[in-house]
């Protein structure tokens, strides 16, 4: 077997060299360019694109017209330029969730459960879906709706919420251009342009409160969780029933006690936050 390529210049490398006749040049020349995409350089022109595939202009247009058409890249026309698409996110995190993210996350929500009283999941974005990977109930037997692999609509819930709010707006665009946005609960956005403006509002207050907005009788607060490269990987959430709590419960101990968890646990995933200031 041989090596596995960690970037652009190894699968690029490994092309020019490879003799093995099962490997398929157009898939590594494929994935060399969403490799080519890092934190430092979230948008490249066709031209850049070509520059670090090592391939003629021609040739990765047509590699990247189809990773478009497939939603692994979005393509800018004001800018001539490409970004990663929301299929790289699903396979990122079916990767995660096939790794030990559950584990890792396992002992937070059950300290988090304890010190609220409260259900508490971990969920991750799959296309306009929030998919829930752990459930810890509390142990006042609230009754929900939700287990594991359950598959909720992203817009209509906290942790989808907290999810598409570090998408792009164009990713989010692309997501629900052709999408009624009037199948969930009766406090839930109706349209897209509200959509975009409640996200603008969730990533700039850090979490996301609903009570009674998805699931009547329902409150549920939810916060993001980061990676060592410090991307939204998944999402945390509590819930518990309305008629238990109050805003005044929520704004001072369940919304503390939940960003607390978040930072520990994005911690735990390798994340160091960027010094103050």
């Amino acid at each position: 077997m041989g090596k596995h390529p960690d970037d652009t210049a190894d699968l690029t490398r490994l092309l020019s060299e490879q003799t093995d006749r099962y490997i398929v040049p157009g898939l590594v020349r494929g994935l060399a360019v969403l490799l080519a995409f890092s934190p430092e350089r979230p948008r490249l022109t066709q031209r850049e694109l070509a520059d670090a595939v090592g391939v003629t202009r021609s040739a990765v247009f047509r590699i990247a017209y189809t990773l478009t058409e497939l939603g692994f890249l979005n393509h800018q026309p004001e800018t001539r330029s490409y970004t990663l698409g929301p299929s790289v996110l699903r396979l990122g995190y079916g990767y995660l969730a096939s790794r030990d993210l559950v584990q890792v996350a396992l002992p937070h929500l059950e300290v988090l459960r304890d010190r609220t009283g409260w259900s508490a999941h971990l969920g991750v974005l799959e296309g306009k879906d929030v998919v829930y990977l752990l459930r810890v109930p509390t142990r006042q037997g609230l009754a929900s709706i939700v287990h594991v692999g359950s598959r909720l609509p992203a817009y209509a819930t906290t942790m989808g919420r907290i999810l598409l709010a570090h998408l792009s707006e164009d990713e989010v665009i692309a997501l629900y251009r052709d999408t009624p946005l009037n199948a969930a609960g009766p406090r839930t956005i109706s349209d897209l342009p509200a959509l975009l403006e409640q996200l603008r509002q969730d990533r700039a207050r850090g979490y996301v409160v609903h009570i009674g907005g998805f699931q009547a009788g329902v409150a549920s607060a939810a916060a993001a969780l980061r990676d060592v490269s410090g991307n939204v990987v998944a999402s945390i959430n509590v819930s518990a029933a309305s008629t238990l709590t109050d805003q005044s419960e929520i704004d001072d101990k369940i919304v503390p006690q939940l960003l607390s968890a978040a930072e520990l646990l994005s911690q735990a995933l390798g994340y160091a936050a960027p010094p103050a200031g």
